[in-house]
């Protein structure tokens, strides 16, 4: 149940229609885990944080390079050199303390993403590489966990919402890591964060219920003319993690 002090906190978003308190309840008692804390990531876990996520569990490795600062809210100019999982955590704790935040100093591998998707109840992929991309989706249709995928390059930015094991899934478009796909690639911070917050939108959306989720539909973003456009995707009946 609300608290007091909760109902103060999210007055503003109680007053959506359709999401109230039962919204918020299911908020109170929902799990995201966020892989990756930069540019897609920090901003969209700083959104679930507000929205008041019960717990957040962050996983990201290294360390904060000079480079990451156009982009990677969460961290600060002072903290170069210090583990980026950690700064991601604190800033989190500091903005809203009734949040459990729980950090882990990896990134999505074989060897935990099992173990880490289990304790979610919805995965929010904000990795710049296909291969963990595609570790989340696998996990997600295999464990029927809700998932959001996030993406941009240059000026481009994509989101994909899915259901695991009933909506089309990012391998129903991407079986492979494509060739030469490299981790670092063009980008403007606010492009990054804009996604992150459309991102943030449909998981709310898919775990309360609220409107319509975009669910087999790819979300594209052209911010040099700021066209938005909705592409339809259709389950894959190739697809090898559907089939999982």
């Amino acid at each position: 149940m609300l608290s007091d002090k909760d109902k103060a906190y999210y007055a503003w978003q109680l007053n959506v229609p359709g999401f109230g308190v039962e919204g918020q309840e299911k908020l109170r008692n929902a799990t995201a885990l966020v892989s990756r804390v930069g540019g897609l990531g920090g901003p969209l876990a700083f959104s679930l944080a507000a929205a008041g996520f019960g717990k957040i569990i962050l996983a990201h490795s290294g360390e904060l390079r000079e480079d990451d600062l156009n982009r990677q809210i969460l961290m600060k100019h002072d903290g170069l050199g210090g583990a980026r999982h950690e700064q991601a955590a604190e800033t989190l704790r500091r903005f809203n303390p009734d949040v459990d935040v729980e950090s882990v100093g990896e990134n999505i591998s074989e060897g935990n993403v099992v173990g880490l998707v289990e304790q979610a109840d919805v995965v929010f992929s904000c990795a710049p590489l296909f291969e963990e991309r595609l570790l989340m989706n696998r996990e997600a249709v295999r464990q029927k966990k809700f998932l959001v995928d996030g993406a941009m390059f240059n000026m481009e930015g994509q989101v994909l919402a899915v259901k695991g094991g009933e909506t089309a899934c990012l391998a129903c478009l991407v079986d492979e890591p494509p060739e030469h796909w490299q981790r670092r690639f063009p980008v403007i911070g606010a492009l990054s964060a804009m996604m992150a917050q459309i991102a943030a939108l449909e998981g709310i959306k898919m775990l309360t219920g609220l409107g319509e989720s975009q669910v087999d539909k790819l979300i594209h973003v052209d911010a040099l003319t700021m066209n938005m456009r909705k592409i339809k995707v259709r389950r894959n009946p190739h697809c090898k993690h559907c089939k999982v």
